[in-house]
């Protein structure tokens, strides 16, 4: 399968868009934004790299005819998780943030929680492709990032929020301008993920607590999430607050015990897929 086959893309307001695996049927597929800038372009999480996503990006000429005129595409990880990470080996230039940099330049396939089963894939990207094969290529980043960083495309400007707690480097990126949020995994239209290996219910509230001051002080009006739709001001404070109130002792240790469970799974899923 060609990677023109593999992705699928809408085009959205300002130089924004929304990019999907088409043939990933999982609630784990993740959204893929390419911004495009007038100097630099950004592309926000990568998806498995099953396919060539800079290939289908060229191809369906997606950064216009004046590409020698800016920077070579950087492409930036909200965080190490397989289904945000697998396709950054792809480019030139990689960011994440510095508390993920060793897991992605080691491929530590535990640490990006690889969990990837055949009935996922449902056209297969290669003959002969199984799940079982499936690991993130590891890749030594170009950006090391850390809050406040700011991502300059020129007619526009990203800064970067450390918000961990769904794992310990995820980052939000602010376009504050627009009053614009790429959420990556901190916070999606859905249950939010706190018991993987390294998730922490301690710092997943205190980052909600900065989201829910940020919709307080008017800086978002739109969140473009790692996973599902688009989606508002209000409806990410709901969100964020709803954690928040939820996360007590009850849930604190209900969420220990799945974590300890998940890490075992882990460990035995990503020794299975290199050999031991």
């Amino acid at each position: 399968m060609s990677a023109t086959d593999w992705y699928a893309h809408k085009s959205l307001e300002n130089g924004v868009f929304w990019i999907q695996e088409r043939f990933y049927a999982s609630g784990n597929r993740a959204n893929i934004w390419l911004i495009r800038g007038s100097h630099q372009d950004v592309v926000i999480d990568a998806g498995l790299g099953l396919r060539s996503l800079p290939e289908y990006i060229n191809a369906k000429g997606l950064l216009g005819d004046d590409t020698k005129r800016r920077n070579p595409l950087l492409a930036i990880g909200t965080h190490v998780h397989f289904d945000h990470s697998g396709g950054l080996h792809q480019f030139q230039q990689v960011g994440v943030h510095k508390a993920e940099v060793d897991a992605l330049a080691n491929g530590d396939n535990f640490e990006t929680v690889t969990w990837l089963s055949d009935s996922e894939i449902v056209e297969d990207p290669s003959p002969g492709w199984t799940a079982r094969q499936y690991r993130v290529k590891a890749v030594q980043p170009t950006h090391i990032l850390q809050e406040g960083d700011v991502i300059n495309l020129g007619d526009r400007q990203l800064t970067v929020l450390h918000l961990p707690g769904h794992s310990r480097g995820s980052i939000c990126l602010h376009d504050r301008d627009n009053k614009v949020l790429f959420s990556g995994d901190v916070v999606y239209d859905g249950s939010m993920i706190d018991w993987l290996p390294y998730s922490t219910v301690g710092d997943y509230v205190r980052s909600c607590r900065r989201l829910v001051e940020m919709v307080d002080r008017e800086e978002v009006e739109l969140v473009m999430p790692g996973h599902y739709n688009t989606f508002g001001a209000k409806r990410l404070h709901r969100l964020a607050s709803s954690y928040i109130s939820g996360a007590g002792t009850c849930h604190r240790v209900s969420t220990c015990a799945v974590r300890s469970v998940a890490g075992l799974a882990l460990r035995a899923s990503s020794c299975c897929s290199v050999g031991c």
